[in-house]
């Protein structure tokens, strides 16, 4: 399921853009609607619309 948030395009812009309406929707939807965000944060330890982070 945290797969399907990765490919989220709402979910991609957020992460990348971290503005918006598409982010404040995420970050609002993520915890109370969304399963596949849920997923996302279980899997990667982080919310979905927080940045990916490039070692």
């Amino acid at each position: 399921m945290a797969k399907i948030c990765e490919s989220c395009p709402i979910c991609r812009y957020a992460r990348r853009k971290q503005q918006g309406v598409a982010f404040r929707f995420v970050k609002t939807v993520e915890i109370s609607i969304c399963p596949f965000c849920q997923a996302y944060e279980k899997v990667h330890g982080r919310k979905a619309h927080e940045p990916v982070k490039y070692w």
